[in-house]
């Protein structure tokens, strides 16, 4: 019987959606965090009932410490605690390009990308941590290609905030590598979400799909699938390590 607790942040939508369904049908317990859209984390919730998964969804701004620890205590008291997270959670501005960007903009990003990421696996880890009592778990941060390839003239801001995502990864793969967790990233690329359309451009994927090797863009039950395997046993040796979803770019 899987017994694995596993928390997406970011489960209403895009990769998080698609991640929150396949999990669900793999046997996970599932919460799904998020921010605003109670219509669209209910409807997940409702389809994996309806297949008779186990879940719950919780509001949590995860720019915000104090909704970061009650989401915690949230699934403890529902579900049990986490074996596994999907750091997913992100937000994307619009297009713009260094001379366009201010402190607040970053600092709003930021807080979000990149803190709400930091504090997750900080609560996780007290969950899973050998030391402190913890069975252990797995991490999956969602990066972006765009912490490869900079976003230049668009999303700089973003990238260089995907970029500490991959610090993370690495970092903190190796400070609980002994503790019984594994932590990886994938990184995806062009994707059909609707995050495209926060940037102000809800159709580029399409614009840029001919210029990706594979010439076309990705779905985000593609990404689901690697962050799935990432969190199963199959990776159990796998740590540290980064899974490129980017259609060869």
């Amino acid at each position: 019987m899987n017994n694995k607790v596993t928390l997406i942040t970011g489960g209403d939508r895009g990769i998080g959606r698609a991640t929150a369904l396949c999990l669900a049908n793999k046997g996970h317990k599932i919460c799904i965090g998020y921010r605003t859209r109670e219509d669209c984390a209910h409807e997940v919730v409702e389809r994996i009932r309806h297949s008779g998964g186990e879940v719950i969804a919780v509001q949590a701004d995860i720019s915000q410490e104090e909704q970061i620890v009650a989401l915690f205590k949230q699934i403890d008291k529902d579900l049990g605690p986490v074996s596994g997270l999907v750091n997913n959670a992100g937000m994307l501005m619009p297009q713009a390009s260094i001379e366009q960007l201010n402190a607040q903009r970053l600092a709003t990003l930021f807080a979000t990308n990149v803190s709400g990421s930091f504090i997750c696996a900080r609560e996780a880890v007290k969950r899973m941590a050998h030391r402190h009592g913890g069975k252990g778990g797995a991490i999956v941060n969602v990066s972006s290609a765009a912490a490869r390839l900079g976003s230049p003239h668009e999303y700089v801001d973003y990238a260089a905030s995907k970029g500490a995502i991959d610090t993370l990864t690495i970092g903190l793969s190796l400070e609980v590598a002994s503790q019984g967790i594994r932590v990886n990233a994938v990184r995806p690329g062009f994707i059909y979400t609707d995050m495209h359309a926060d940037g102000g451009e809800a159709a580029r994927v399409d614009r840029v799909k001919d210029s990706l090797p594979m010439k076309r863009g990705g779905h985000p039950e593609e990404v689901a699938q690697a962050i799935a395997w990432l969190l199963s046993d199959e990776a159990s040796y796998v740590t540290g390590s980064f899974i490129d979803l980017a259609g060869g770019k």
